[in-house]
């Protein structure tokens, strides 16, 4: 793939079987973003980690964001906007299984994700989304892409689309991303 990526994983990190896993091994220049706490993340320092992640790039990347990684990349741009920093800094956003910190279901504290932003991304943005995720039910999920302004690919019955749902090197995804990035600017 011809572009620059960075890696946003969610709550515990994308394990080894993991899609996002498997694609960072296979694309040596691509990027994950390091949080200081993977496992009781705080919106504030996440939003600092990711804002000093993409200001490392060189260019303006595209951010693949899983589970809560979802929900920081939607964090990130309202922070942005309001430190009249520059959201355009990136590419776009390839979001894939957004997880819903304001529901039950969750499996943490929401430790500041919450409210979640509901305003239009100022940057192209899919979101792809399961018809039977334990952390996001589809109605959400098209609320989500809705507000953000968000194209949405529903992929059927994929549970949260992670390794223990069986996505492992996940080729599908793959291609979905190559497309995505086919339609932005450099």
């Amino acid at each position: 793939m011809k572009c620059d990526i960075l890696i946003v994983a969610g709550l515990w990190n994308s394990g080894p079987q993991h899609w996002q896993t498997h694609w960072e091994g296979k694309y040596s220049k691509w990027e994950r973003v390091a949080h200081r706490d993977w496992n009781n993340p705080q919106r504030d320092e996440w939003v600092a980690e990711l804002d000093a992640a993409i200001a490392a790039c060189e260019g303006r990347p595209i951010l693949v964001a899983h589970s809560l990684g979802c929900m920081l990349v939607a964090q990130w741009a309202q922070w942005a906007c309001l430190q009249a920093g520059s959201p355009l800094r990136i590419a776009g956003a390839f979001l894939v299984a957004p997880s819903d910190v304001e529901a039950p279901s969750y499996p943490a504290a929401a430790n500041g994700f919450t409210p979640i932003p509901m305003q239009a991304l100022p940057f192209p943005s899919m979101v792809v989304a399961s018809t039977n995720d334990e952390y996001l039910h589809i109605e959400r999920a098209r609320a989500f892409a809705g507000a953000w302004g968000s194209r949405l690919v529903e992929i059927g019955d994929a549970g949260h689309i992670n390794g223990a749902s069986g996505y492992g090197p996940w080729p599908e995804g793959e291609r979905m991303l190559e497309d995505f990035c086919s339609t932005l600017h450099p």
